[in-house]
Protein backbone atom coordinates (compact mmCIF):
# COMPACT_ATOMS: atom_id res chain seq x y z
CA UNK A 1 0.00 0.00 0.00
CA UNK A 2 2.92 2.08 1.02
CA UNK A 3 4.54 1.77 -2.68
CA UNK A 4 1.17 2.39 -4.37
CA UNK A 5 0.74 5.48 -2.62
CA UNK A 6 4.17 6.32 -3.32
CA UNK A 7 3.37 6.69 -6.68
CA UNK A 8 0.16 6.76 -7.05
CA UNK A 9 -0.65 9.97 -9.60
CA UNK A 10 2.33 8.81 -11.65
CA UNK A 11 0.91 6.28 -14.76
CA UNK A 12 1.22 8.69 -17.71
CA UNK A 13 4.51 10.11 -16.73
CA UNK A 14 6.02 6.31 -16.64
CA UNK A 15 4.66 5.60 -20.00
CA UNK A 16 5.99 8.91 -21.42
CA UNK A 17 9.27 8.96 -19.61
CA UNK A 18 10.21 5.11 -20.53
CA UNK A 19 8.99 5.68 -24.03
CA UNK A 20 10.86 8.92 -24.42
CA UNK A 21 14.30 7.00 -22.97
CA UNK A 22 13.84 4.54 -25.90
CA UNK A 23 13.72 7.36 -27.89
CA UNK A 24 16.67 9.20 -26.49
CA UNK A 25 18.71 6.50 -26.58
CA UNK A 26 18.10 5.56 -30.27
CA UNK A 27 19.66 9.43 -30.91
CA UNK A 28 22.15 9.34 -28.55
CA UNK A 29 23.84 6.08 -30.39
CA UNK A 30 23.08 7.61 -33.45
CA UNK A 31 24.33 11.30 -32.53
CA UNK A 32 27.73 8.57 -31.57
CA UNK A 33 28.26 6.89 -34.36
CA UNK A 34 27.78 10.38 -36.74
CA UNK A 35 30.55 11.46 -34.58
CA UNK A 36 32.70 8.87 -35.62
CA UNK A 37 31.92 9.15 -38.92
CA UNK A 38 32.36 12.64 -39.03
CA UNK A 39 36.07 12.39 -37.27
CA UNK A 40 36.77 9.47 -40.25
CA UNK A 41 35.97 11.84 -42.54
CA UNK A 42 37.89 15.25 -41.22
CA UNK A 43 40.01 14.12 -39.29
CA UNK A 44 39.93 17.15 -37.02
CA UNK A 45 38.12 17.99 -33.75
CA UNK A 46 36.63 21.49 -35.27
CA UNK A 47 34.65 19.29 -37.20
CA UNK A 48 33.04 17.80 -34.08
CA UNK A 49 33.03 21.14 -32.42
CA UNK A 50 31.05 22.29 -35.66
CA UNK A 51 28.56 19.81 -35.55
CA UNK A 52 27.80 20.23 -31.65
CA UNK A 53 27.73 23.82 -32.37
CA UNK A 54 24.94 23.25 -34.87
CA UNK A 55 23.15 21.09 -32.06
CA UNK A 56 23.14 23.64 -29.80
CA UNK A 57 22.90 27.32 -30.88
CA UNK A 58 19.30 26.89 -32.54
CA UNK A 59 18.46 25.93 -29.38
CA UNK A 60 19.41 28.95 -27.64
CA UNK A 61 18.41 31.24 -30.55
CA UNK A 62 15.00 30.26 -30.66
CA UNK A 63 13.93 29.45 -27.33
CA UNK A 64 12.09 33.27 -26.89
CA UNK A 65 9.74 32.41 -28.94
CA UNK A 66 9.51 28.88 -28.94
CA UNK A 67 8.36 29.10 -25.44
CA UNK A 68 5.31 31.59 -26.45
CA UNK A 69 4.66 29.34 -28.61
CA UNK A 70 4.33 26.27 -26.07
CA UNK A 71 2.20 27.92 -23.81
CA UNK A 72 -0.49 28.60 -26.39
CA UNK A 73 -0.46 25.56 -29.23
CA UNK A 74 -1.48 21.95 -27.45
CA UNK A 75 1.58 20.68 -25.93
CA UNK A 76 1.38 16.85 -27.39
CA UNK A 77 1.23 18.40 -30.98
CA UNK A 78 4.18 20.26 -30.59
CA UNK A 79 6.11 16.98 -29.13
CA UNK A 80 4.63 14.89 -31.69
CA UNK A 81 5.60 17.31 -34.57
CA UNK A 82 8.93 17.33 -33.27
CA UNK A 83 9.65 13.71 -32.96
CA UNK A 84 8.27 13.32 -36.52
CA UNK A 85 10.78 16.30 -37.94
CA UNK A 86 13.69 14.47 -35.87
CA UNK A 87 12.80 10.55 -37.71
CA UNK A 88 12.54 12.64 -40.74
CA UNK A 89 16.17 13.47 -40.67
CA UNK A 90 17.79 10.61 -39.37
CA UNK A 91 15.49 8.73 -42.21
CA UNK A 92 16.94 11.42 -44.57
CA UNK A 93 20.61 10.17 -43.35
CA UNK A 94 19.95 6.71 -43.61
CA UNK A 95 19.02 7.70 -47.75
CA UNK A 96 22.15 9.43 -47.97
CA UNK A 97 24.39 7.21 -46.45
CA UNK A 98 22.66 3.91 -48.18
CA UNK A 99 23.19 6.39 -51.82
CA UNK A 100 26.78 6.56 -50.91
CA UNK A 101 25.83 10.57 -51.00
CA UNK A 102 26.35 11.62 -47.57
CA UNK A 103 28.71 14.77 -46.56
CA UNK A 104 29.49 16.18 -43.21
CA UNK A 105 27.67 19.70 -44.30
CA UNK A 106 24.49 17.56 -44.83
CA UNK A 107 24.71 16.36 -41.00
CA UNK A 108 25.45 20.50 -40.27
CA UNK A 109 22.38 21.14 -41.59
CA UNK A 110 20.34 18.30 -40.48
CA UNK A 111 21.68 19.08 -36.51
CA UNK A 112 21.05 22.44 -37.30
CA UNK A 113 17.38 21.75 -38.09
CA UNK A 114 17.14 19.48 -35.64
CA UNK A 115 18.38 21.76 -33.15
CA UNK A 116 15.16 24.19 -34.04
CA UNK A 117 12.71 21.63 -33.21
CA UNK A 118 14.59 20.64 -30.10
CA UNK A 119 13.75 24.45 -29.01
CA UNK A 120 10.02 24.17 -29.11
CA UNK A 121 9.82 20.56 -27.77
CA UNK A 122 11.85 21.06 -24.82
CA UNK A 123 9.11 23.67 -23.44
CA UNK A 124 6.48 22.25 -24.46
CA UNK A 125 7.78 18.55 -22.62
CA UNK A 126 8.75 20.62 -19.48
CA UNK A 127 4.94 21.97 -19.38
CA UNK A 128 3.99 17.97 -20.27
CA UNK A 129 5.72 16.89 -17.18
CA UNK A 130 3.78 19.29 -15.11
CA UNK A 131 0.58 18.86 -15.93
CA UNK A 132 1.26 14.70 -15.58
CA UNK A 133 2.91 14.79 -12.08
CA UNK A 134 1.04 16.40 -8.77
CA UNK A 135 3.05 18.63 -6.95
CA UNK A 136 4.22 16.49 -4.64
CA UNK A 137 6.15 14.67 -7.06
CA UNK A 138 8.29 17.27 -8.62
CA UNK A 139 11.27 16.37 -7.22
CA UNK A 140 11.16 12.60 -7.64
CA UNK A 141 10.06 12.91 -11.47
CA UNK A 142 13.21 15.27 -11.66
CA UNK A 143 15.21 12.49 -10.61
CA UNK A 144 14.08 10.10 -12.51
CA UNK A 145 14.60 12.29 -15.98
CA UNK A 146 18.40 12.36 -14.58
CA UNK A 147 18.79 8.86 -14.02
CA UNK A 148 17.36 8.00 -17.80
CA UNK A 149 19.77 10.49 -19.11
CA UNK A 150 22.56 9.25 -17.01
CA UNK A 151 21.68 5.66 -18.54
CA UNK A 152 21.65 6.43 -21.61
CA UNK A 153 25.20 8.65 -21.47
CA UNK A 154 26.28 5.05 -20.18
CA UNK A 155 24.88 2.84 -22.47
CA UNK A 156 24.75 4.69 -25.90
CA UNK A 157 28.42 4.39 -26.88
CA UNK A 158 28.58 1.11 -26.29
CA UNK A 159 25.38 0.02 -28.04
CA UNK A 160 26.48 2.61 -30.36
CA UNK A 161 29.91 0.83 -31.01
CA UNK A 162 28.62 -2.87 -30.93
CA UNK A 163 25.57 -1.72 -33.55
CA UNK A 164 28.28 -0.25 -35.46
CA UNK A 165 30.55 -3.54 -35.57
CA UNK A 166 27.42 -5.72 -35.71
CA UNK A 167 26.00 -3.73 -39.30
CA UNK A 168 27.71 -0.44 -39.81
CA UNK A 169 25.77 2.89 -39.95
CA UNK A 170 22.44 1.55 -41.35
CA UNK A 171 21.63 -0.83 -38.26
CA UNK A 172 22.45 1.73 -36.14
CA UNK A 173 19.90 4.34 -37.71
CA UNK A 174 17.31 1.79 -38.64
CA UNK A 175 17.37 1.33 -34.87
CA UNK A 176 16.92 5.10 -34.17
CA UNK A 177 14.07 5.11 -36.47
CA UNK A 178 12.33 2.18 -34.37
CA UNK A 179 12.73 4.05 -31.19
CA UNK A 180 11.14 6.95 -32.53
CA UNK A 181 8.55 4.84 -33.50
CA UNK A 182 8.17 3.50 -30.22
CA UNK A 183 7.92 7.39 -28.52
CA UNK A 184 5.46 8.82 -31.39
CA UNK A 185 2.84 5.80 -31.23
CA UNK A 186 3.13 6.20 -27.28
CA UNK A 187 2.39 9.46 -27.12
CA UNK A 188 0.00 9.68 -29.85
CA UNK A 189 -2.59 7.06 -28.40
CA UNK A 190 -1.54 5.95 -24.62
CA UNK A 191 -0.77 9.56 -23.70
CA UNK A 192 -3.57 12.51 -23.09
CA UNK A 193 -1.98 15.62 -21.53
CA UNK A 194 -4.48 18.09 -19.96
CA UNK A 195 -5.04 21.58 -20.77
CA UNK A 196 -3.78 24.34 -18.71
CA UNK A 197 -7.28 25.92 -17.24
CA UNK A 198 -6.41 29.32 -17.91
CA UNK A 199 -8.48 32.60 -16.40
CA UNK A 200 -11.57 33.94 -18.84
CA UNK A 201 -10.78 37.22 -18.48
CA UNK A 202 -6.93 36.64 -19.52
CA UNK A 203 -6.37 37.70 -23.42
CA UNK A 204 -3.30 36.38 -25.29
CA UNK A 205 -1.76 39.73 -26.24
CA UNK A 206 0.58 40.32 -28.88
CA UNK A 207 3.08 37.62 -30.11
CA UNK A 208 5.76 39.22 -29.68
CA UNK A 209 5.05 40.79 -26.27
CA UNK A 210 4.35 36.90 -25.40
CA UNK A 211 7.75 35.88 -26.33
CA UNK A 212 8.89 38.29 -23.81
CA UNK A 213 6.56 37.32 -20.53
CA UNK A 214 8.85 35.03 -19.60
CA UNK A 215 11.99 37.52 -19.20
CA UNK A 216 9.82 39.94 -17.67
CA UNK A 217 8.29 37.37 -15.22
CA UNK A 218 11.34 37.11 -13.87
CA UNK A 219 12.40 40.61 -13.94
CA UNK A 220 9.41 41.08 -11.42
CA UNK A 221 10.27 37.71 -9.42
CA UNK A 222 14.02 38.59 -8.28
CA UNK A 223 15.09 35.54 -6.58
CA UNK A 224 14.17 33.51 -9.56
CA UNK A 225 16.00 35.98 -11.60
CA UNK A 226 19.07 35.99 -9.30
CA UNK A 227 19.42 32.29 -9.14
CA UNK A 228 19.30 31.63 -12.96
CA UNK A 229 22.02 34.42 -13.56
CA UNK A 230 24.15 32.56 -10.65
CA UNK A 231 24.15 28.88 -12.54
CA UNK A 232 24.66 31.20 -15.94
CA UNK A 233 27.97 32.18 -14.17
CA UNK A 234 28.30 28.63 -12.80
CA UNK A 235 27.87 27.24 -16.51
CA UNK A 236 30.47 29.53 -17.40
CA UNK A 237 33.22 28.40 -15.02
CA UNK A 238 32.24 24.91 -15.54
CA UNK A 239 32.13 24.76 -19.13
CA UNK A 240 35.89 26.96 -18.76
CA UNK A 241 36.78 24.13 -16.12
CA UNK A 242 36.67 20.57 -15.84
CA UNK A 243 33.45 20.17 -17.18
CA UNK A 244 34.23 21.54 -20.85
CA UNK A 245 38.20 21.11 -20.43
CA UNK A 246 38.06 17.32 -19.01
CA UNK A 247 38.94 15.37 -22.39
CA UNK A 248 42.01 18.26 -22.80
CA UNK A 249 43.44 17.68 -19.45
CA UNK A 250 43.19 13.55 -19.42
CA UNK A 251 44.42 13.08 -22.92
CA UNK A 252 47.34 15.83 -22.11
CA UNK A 253 48.15 14.06 -18.70
CA UNK A 254 48.13 10.34 -20.08
CA UNK A 255 49.94 10.84 -23.26
CA UNK A 256 46.56 10.66 -25.38
CA UNK A 257 44.95 7.51 -23.47
CA UNK A 258 41.07 6.98 -24.55
CA UNK A 259 40.72 4.84 -22.62
CA UNK A 260 41.75 6.71 -19.51
CA UNK A 261 39.20 9.66 -20.85
CA UNK A 262 36.36 6.91 -21.37
CA UNK A 263 37.02 6.06 -17.94
CA UNK A 264 36.86 9.44 -16.54
CA UNK A 265 33.53 9.53 -18.40
CA UNK A 266 31.86 6.39 -17.33
CA UNK A 267 32.86 7.92 -13.84
CA UNK A 268 31.34 11.17 -14.60
CA UNK A 269 27.62 9.32 -15.81
CA UNK A 270 27.64 6.93 -12.61
CA UNK A 271 28.10 9.79 -10.64
CA UNK A 272 24.83 11.52 -12.36
CA UNK A 273 23.20 8.29 -12.21
CA UNK A 274 23.87 8.01 -8.31
CA UNK A 275 22.66 11.39 -8.02
CA UNK A 276 19.43 10.74 -9.43
CA UNK A 277 18.74 7.87 -7.53
CA UNK A 278 19.45 9.99 -4.30
CA UNK A 279 16.93 12.47 -5.09
CA UNK A 280 14.59 10.10 -6.37
CA UNK A 281 14.15 7.52 -3.18
CA UNK A 282 15.15 10.59 -0.50
CA UNK A 283 13.02 12.30 1.20
CA UNK A 284 12.65 16.07 -0.57
CA UNK A 285 14.49 18.43 1.45
CA UNK A 286 12.34 21.71 2.79
CA UNK A 287 14.66 24.10 2.09
CA UNK A 288 15.68 23.51 -1.48
CA UNK A 289 18.14 26.90 -1.96
CA UNK A 290 20.13 25.36 0.48
CA UNK A 291 20.28 21.80 -1.10
CA UNK A 292 21.02 23.79 -3.84
CA UNK A 293 23.97 26.12 -2.79
CA UNK A 294 26.20 23.15 -0.77
CA UNK A 295 25.59 21.31 -4.29
CA UNK A 296 27.53 23.90 -5.72
CA UNK A 297 30.29 23.88 -3.20
CA UNK A 298 30.72 20.00 -3.34
CA UNK A 299 31.01 20.01 -6.93
CA UNK A 300 33.89 23.01 -7.64
CA UNK A 301 35.52 21.20 -4.43
CA UNK A 302 35.43 17.52 -5.66
CA UNK A 303 35.50 18.45 -9.23
CA UNK A 304 37.74 21.44 -10.30
CA UNK A 305 39.92 21.50 -6.90
CA UNK A 306 40.20 17.35 -6.27
CA UNK A 307 41.12 17.37 -10.31
CA UNK A 308 43.43 19.45 -10.35
CA UNK A 309 45.50 18.42 -7.12
CA UNK A 310 45.71 14.63 -7.81
CA UNK A 311 48.25 13.21 -9.74
CA UNK A 312 46.99 9.94 -11.72
CA UNK A 313 43.67 7.92 -13.32
CA UNK A 314 42.64 6.51 -10.50
CA UNK A 315 42.10 10.16 -8.17
CA UNK A 316 41.13 11.73 -11.33
CA UNK A 317 37.93 8.75 -11.74
CA UNK A 318 37.23 9.19 -8.05
CA UNK A 319 36.95 12.51 -8.56
CA UNK A 320 34.78 12.71 -11.74
CA UNK A 321 32.30 10.65 -9.68
CA UNK A 322 31.94 12.33 -6.64
CA UNK A 323 31.67 15.67 -7.86
CA UNK A 324 28.62 14.84 -10.04
CA UNK A 325 26.54 13.26 -7.83
CA UNK A 326 25.87 16.87 -6.39
CA UNK A 327 24.89 17.88 -10.25
CA UNK A 328 22.36 15.78 -10.53
CA UNK A 329 20.59 16.58 -6.81
CA UNK A 330 21.13 20.19 -7.76
CA UNK A 331 19.63 20.16 -10.71
CA UNK A 332 16.59 17.81 -9.69
CA UNK A 333 15.94 21.09 -6.52
CA UNK A 334 16.22 23.81 -9.15
CA UNK A 335 13.68 22.08 -10.99
CA UNK A 336 11.28 21.76 -9.09
CA UNK A 337 11.86 25.36 -7.12
CA UNK A 338 11.02 26.28 -10.65
CA UNK A 339 7.55 24.46 -11.53
CA UNK A 340 6.48 25.27 -8.14
CA UNK A 341 6.97 29.34 -8.17
CA UNK A 342 5.81 29.77 -11.79
CA UNK A 343 2.80 29.27 -12.52
CA UNK A 344 1.11 26.63 -15.52
CA UNK A 345 0.25 29.06 -18.04
CA UNK A 346 3.72 30.63 -18.33
CA UNK A 347 5.79 27.84 -17.60
CA UNK A 348 7.28 27.61 -21.03
CA UNK A 349 7.99 31.02 -21.56
CA UNK A 350 9.81 31.03 -18.36
CA UNK A 351 11.45 27.76 -19.23
CA UNK A 352 12.66 29.04 -22.32
CA UNK A 353 13.95 32.22 -20.62
CA UNK A 354 15.65 30.40 -18.11
CA UNK A 355 17.24 27.89 -20.26
CA UNK A 356 18.31 31.09 -22.55
CA UNK A 357 19.94 32.88 -19.99
CA UNK A 358 21.77 30.01 -17.94
CA UNK A 359 22.94 28.23 -21.03
CA UNK A 360 24.10 31.95 -23.00
CA UNK A 361 27.45 31.97 -21.28
CA UNK A 362 28.24 27.90 -22.38
CA UNK A 363 29.44 28.31 -25.39
CA UNK A 364 31.66 31.74 -24.12
CA UNK A 365 33.01 29.28 -21.37
CA UNK A 366 33.50 26.55 -24.03
CA UNK A 367 35.46 29.81 -26.42
CA UNK A 368 37.42 30.74 -23.80
CA UNK A 369 38.09 28.13 -22.39
CA UNK A 370 40.00 26.48 -24.97
CA UNK A 371 42.01 29.71 -25.82
CA UNK A 372 43.18 30.01 -22.11
CA UNK A 373 44.34 27.04 -21.71
CA UNK A 374 46.17 26.76 -25.68
CA UNK A 375 47.89 30.64 -25.39
CA UNK A 376 47.87 31.05 -21.47
CA UNK A 377 48.40 28.76 -19.15
CA UNK A 378 49.86 25.93 -20.87
CA UNK A 379 52.77 27.89 -21.79
CA UNK A 380 53.37 29.47 -19.10
CA UNK A 381 53.53 26.20 -17.19
CA UNK A 382 55.84 24.54 -20.58
CA UNK A 383 58.71 27.84 -20.03
CA UNK A 384 60.88 26.97 -16.32
CA UNK A 385 60.57 30.32 -14.14
CA UNK A 386 60.33 30.52 -10.31
CA UNK A 387 56.05 30.56 -10.02
CA UNK A 388 56.32 27.87 -12.44
CA UNK A 389 58.54 25.63 -10.38
CA UNK A 390 56.76 26.46 -7.60
CA UNK A 391 53.30 25.70 -9.10
CA UNK A 392 54.86 22.22 -10.48
CA UNK A 393 54.63 21.15 -6.68
CA UNK A 394 51.23 21.02 -6.54
CA UNK A 395 50.12 20.90 -10.46
CA UNK A 396 52.73 18.89 -11.55
CA UNK A 397 54.74 19.46 -14.94
CA UNK A 398 54.56 18.93 -18.55
CA UNK A 399 50.95 18.81 -20.89
CA UNK A 400 48.05 19.06 -18.63
CA UNK A 401 50.04 20.93 -16.14
CA UNK A 402 48.38 24.52 -17.14
CA UNK A 403 44.85 23.13 -17.67
CA UNK A 404 45.19 21.80 -13.97
CA UNK A 405 46.03 25.94 -12.42
CA UNK A 406 42.83 26.25 -14.50
CA UNK A 407 40.51 24.40 -12.65
CA UNK A 408 42.15 25.24 -9.28
CA UNK A 409 41.07 28.84 -9.86
CA UNK A 410 37.52 28.27 -11.46
CA UNK A 411 37.02 25.23 -8.40
CA UNK A 412 38.29 28.54 -5.31
CA UNK A 413 36.13 30.87 -7.96
CA UNK A 414 33.22 28.36 -7.97
CA UNK A 415 33.20 28.30 -4.45
CA UNK A 416 33.50 31.67 -3.03
CA UNK A 417 30.92 32.19 -5.12
CA UNK A 418 28.19 29.15 -4.28
CA UNK A 419 29.17 30.40 -0.68
CA UNK A 420 28.00 34.06 -0.70
CA UNK A 421 25.16 32.43 -2.48
CA UNK A 422 24.05 30.04 0.58
CA UNK A 423 24.22 33.40 2.91
CA UNK A 424 22.20 35.58 0.37
CA UNK A 425 18.78 35.56 2.74
CA UNK A 426 16.90 36.69 -0.87
CA UNK A 427 16.46 32.82 -1.79
CA UNK A 428 15.07 31.92 1.26
CA UNK A 429 11.57 33.49 -0.24
CA UNK A 430 11.99 30.16 -3.21
CA UNK A 431 11.28 28.12 0.03
CA UNK A 432 8.58 29.85 2.09
CA UNK A 433 6.19 29.63 -0.35
CA UNK A 434 6.10 25.88 -1.21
Amino acid sequence: MKIKNKYSGLRDFFILWSSQAVSELGTAMTNFALIIWVYSQEGTASSITFLTLCSFLPTILFRFIAGAIADRWNKKRIMLLADLMAACGTLTVLILYSLSALQVWHLYVINFLLSFMNAFQSPASYVATSLLVPKEHYLKVSGLQSFSGSVITILAPALGSSLLAFGGMPIVLAVDLASFAVAFVTLLIFIKIPDIIHNTEETPGPFLKSCMSGINYLREHRALLRIILFFSVVNFLAKAGNDGMMSAFILGRTGGRQKALGMAEAAVSLGVLAGSVVVTFVKPPKNKTKVIFISCIFTFLLGDVMLSLTPSLPYWVVSAFVSYVPVAVLGANLNTVMRVHVPLEMQGRVFSARDTLQNITIPLGLFLGGIWADHVFEPFMSRPSAIQHALALFFGAGKGSGIAVMFFIVGIIGFILSIAALRNPLYQSLNDSE
